[in-house]
């Protein structure tokens, strides 16, 4: 009987002490270290620039990333491949209302709602909540995340988000004015 009271009480104790874990740290990321750069493509080429972070965390359990909440500054919103009035004009107009309306939505989220690992240290599949414009969508994406520093490369269809200027999905006879509706998104962020 004692032998296996023992046991119970072994198997409680290991039981408990696994399921209640390690307690969850949140990491904030450094918003001056960290960036994503945004790449948009038309029938006649592309252009790319950069998106700040205004805020943003990571939960870990242990060295497990378990979720995640990134805040951009759509008003940091900048291009890279273009200079003087070229560059002022496209950064104005993704600005205004015909694509993002940062005046009225100056910042963006990416809510991580679930986090899985893909079988490597630091490798993992995420769904997450993105909002631009007010408009909110599951998407999913890989990243990277270990050592203080992480990546993710990350595909919108920017009309999801009522961004439709250009858009040869919603406007006929564009021809080399189309603007393709998916665009890039590299994340790179420090913690």
């Amino acid at each position: 009987m004692k032998s296996y009271f023992l046991s119970f009480s072994l198997l409680f104790v290991a039981f408990f002490s696994f399921a209640a874990g390690v307690d969850p740290i949140t990491k904030n990321i450094s918003v001056a270290s960290s960036n994503v750069v945004w790449k948009g493509f038309k029938v006649t080429g592309s252009h790319e620039g950069n998106i700040k972070f205004k805020s943003g965390s990571l939960t870990f359990n242990g060295d497990v990333l378990t979720g995640g909440d990134l805040v951009v500054d759509m008003n940091s919103m900048d291009c890279t491949d273009l200079t003087g009035g070229g560059k002022g004009k496209l950064e104005g107009h993704l600005k205004s209302d015909d694509f993002f309306g940062t005046a009225a939505h100056p910042t963006a989220s990416i809510k991580f709602t679930k986090v899985v690992s893909r079988g490597l240290p630091g490798e993992y599949k995420i769904t997450a909540n993105i909002t631009i414009k007010k408009t909110t969508k599951e998407i999913k994406f890989n990243a990277t995340v270990k050592d203080g520093a992480g990546t993710a490369a990350i595909k919108i269809d920017r009309t999801d988000f009522d961004v439709k200027y250009g858009s040869g999905s919603f406007f006929d006879s564009l021809g080399d004015k189309t603007i393709y509706d998916e665009f890039d998104l590299n994340v790179a962020i420090k913690y």
